[in-house]
């Protein structure tokens, strides 16, 4: 199985993220969306899960999505720090035991495997801002594991 991850859209979708996706199974969108219509958009290229970001008020997404795909839990929010969960975060992702967690708000590539959990950011995807690196991913899904491909939007 092949997901689609894009974050911090900040209501700017890259159309070359229309061939990036081509093929994809499903998308997953970590928040700061900006405008509802742009998951219509991602819409048309694959089902969409999608979370609210920290600047996406008034719109009608969850803070957080649970969805099983290719036979994996994927926990989905926007603002996570792997490396400090806090305590609720942390309590939180402790019940679930998601396979992967992915998240947005850093507007920096991650994908690191700590514990038995991957955390995964695909970056950020706006418009270019501030010598920002632009990206978005691809997650696959094979069995028993688990790789992830990052495509520049520069």
């Amino acid at each position: 199985m092949k997901i689609g991850v894009i974050s911090d859209t900040h209501g700017h979708l890259d159309p070359r993220v229309f061939r990036l996706f081509e093929g994809v199974d499903h998308i997953l969108h970590a928040g700061d969306i900006g405008y509802p219509s742009l998951i219509l958009d991602l819409e048309g290229v694959a089902p969409v899960t999608a979370v609210l970001g920290n600047n996406d008020a008034g719109l009608d997404f969850q803070e957080s999505e649970i969805v099983e795909l290719g036979g994996r839990k994927i926990f989905l929010h926007h603002i996570v720090n792997p490396r400090s969960l806090g305590d609720t975060l942390g309590a939180r992702l402790a019940r679930i035991q998601p396979d992967i967690v992915v998240f947005g708000h850093t507007h920096k590539a991650f994908c690191e495997t700590i514990g038995p959990t991957l955390f995964f950011n695909p970056g950020y995807s706006g418009k270019p801002r501030f010598k920002l690196e632009r990206s978005v991913a691809v997650l696959n899904l094979d069995g028993e594991d688990i790789t992830a491909e990052f495509f520049p939007l520069s």
